[in-house]
């Protein structure tokens, strides 16, 4: 009798024991599951809106007031912006709409994909955007499915840091010309400051090389904006304060100077302290 116990004792410690290290594995397995983070939206769509605008100009009452330089720094961003907002409202409308659903793990290929509907204006689209952790890092594409006109579209590519302290994107120009148009470079820093990079790669293009560069600082002027027309082989460097809303701007091509040329809280023109 009492071997008896000894054996029912030792077979349910062996069952406990299995038990917890059942658990256990499910735990570790369940972990891995677990999908990546998406990379942050502005370290894909660049931050137009804490410029001043053309309505901050009325302002003031005074007739004579002139605004050229902070309009001309005003005039290099707008143009940029436009450009942008409509050459990728496409993927910029694909990429934002994933955060708004859940990803599906996949063992076999060992990724995660986020599948969903949106629309750019009036037209639907599909998206599957594919995730794979490679070490330190998650691997991205995007494919983008147009009804009656294109299928599981590679649109854009790219990589990002699991600790989300930067990363890079591809973008293709369009299913109708599938040439690499443009390259995103994101970074966040401790001290909570952070830029992006979009740099024109077309091949053949004459502005190949050319591109648009913001971030933040702990500077009195805490945003910039950086352009390099490589037509012209010419830099416009634009610095302003997010508050006060004063600035410079340097531009050797248009100013026929390497001067910086400032404008105040008003958004006025002043010889720069």
């Amino acid at each position: 009798m009492k071997t008896m116990r000894h054996s029912i004792a030792l077979i349910l410690i062996c069952f406990t024991a299995a038990g917890i290290l059942m658990l256990s594995g499910c735990k570790k397995d369940d972990e891995t599951k677990i999908a990546p983070a998406l990379p942050p939206q502005d370290g894909f769509v660049m931050n137009f809106n804490d410029f001043s605008n053309a309505g901050d100009t009325l302002k003031s009452s005074q007739l004579t007031d002139t605004y050229n330089n902070w309009g001309y720094a005003y005039f290099n961003v707008a143009v940029w912006n436009t450009a942008l907002t409509v050459g990728l409202a496409i993927p910029v409308a694909s990429f934002v709409e994933a955060f708004n659903h859940e990803a599906v793990y996949h063992p076999n290929d060992n990724n995660w994909t986020w599948s969903y509907n949106f629309n750019v204006g009036f037209t639907a689209y599909e998206a599957v955007l594919t995730g794979a952790i490679t070490g330190d890092s998650t691997s991205w594409e995007m494919r983008i499915t147009k009804a009656g006109a294109y299928s599981n579209f590679l649109w854009y590519h790219g990589k990002a840091s699991i600790a989300q302290t930067g990363g890079y994107w591809i973008l293709v120009e369009s299913p109708e010309s599938p040439n690499d148009l443009l390259r995103i470079d994101w970074n966040k820093y401790s001290d909570e400051t952070a830029d992006i990079k979009y740099t024109n790669i077309k091949p053949g293009a004459a502005e190949n090389g050319g591109y648009i560069y913001y971030g933040t600082s702990l500077s009195n002027f805490n945003r910039f904006y950086h352009l390099y027309n490589k037509g012209l082989n010419n830099n416009t460097d634009i610095e302003w304060s997010s508050t006060l809303k004063n600035g410079h701007v340097k531009d050797p091509h248009h100013f026929n100077s390497t001067a910086w040329q400032c404008w105040d809280y008003s958004l006025q023109d002043i010889v720069c302290p």
